[in-house]
């Protein structure tokens, strides 16, 4: 089959969808940033991703300069690329961390206009090489399923979820039209909705 030029091969049909998963143990979580240990672009990537609702090329949106001193509680406010409209968020302790990490940590030395997420060569990371990363590390600690650049902020709200944030507020983070929407993005299962009702008071 042949594509025409600019186009993804890897961008599903009309009609069509891909599902990528959330990771749903904390245990894989802690063992993803084990691996990337000695990653610190990588680990900060990972980190910033599950730990807030950005998409993939919102995060590799970011430039030093906006997050260079952060401290947690912090804002950063970012374009969402889908509806055009600004969304906040708080910048948390992993978050501020991780940041911090990668850009003392960084081989080159990272100027305030560089992008938080790029090569040595200080060219921007792209979608599909987040894809690709974020494959291997689900794989690499033995994850069976599909995982993608969606799994970051699918991780995020999933355990959001899990928590108990009402999911309202999830839906106008995803910025869904419906609940339905929602849950069916985070790939709830309807035994976890069930087991919602299960709590005895």
């Amino acid at each position: 089959m042949s594509f025409a030029k600019g186009q993804n091969p890897h961008h599903p049909s009309t009609g069509s969808s891909i599902k990528v998963q959330p990771i749903r143990t904390k245990t894989a979580i802690a063992n993803i940033k084990k691996i990337l240990a000695d990653k610190p672009r990588d680990l900060c990537l990972f980190t910033v991703g599950i730990n807030t609702a950005w998409r993939a090329n919102e995060l590799l949106s970011i430039r030093v300069g906006q997050v260079q001193g952060a401290k947690p509680g912090d804002t950063l406010e970012l374009k969402q690329s889908k509806t055009r409209k600004y969304r906040m968020v708080t910048l948390n302790r992993p978050v501020v961390a991780s940041v911090h990490a990668w850009v003392e940590q960084a081989q080159v030395s990272l100027e305030a206009d560089d992008y938080l997420f790029c090569s040595q060569r200080r060219q921007v990371l792209t979608v599909p090489t987040v894809n690709r990363m974020v494959k291997a590390w689900c794989a690499a600690v033995g994850l069976n399923g599909n995982y993608g650049s969606h799994t970051l902020r699918k991780t995020w709200g999933y355990w959001q979820y899990k928590r108990g944030t009402p999911l309202p507020l999830l839906v106008e983070a995803f910025g869904h039209a419906t609940q339905q929407q929602t849950l069916a993005y985070l790939c709830i299962q309807p035994q976890e909705i069930q087991d919602v009702y299960e709590m005895e008071l």
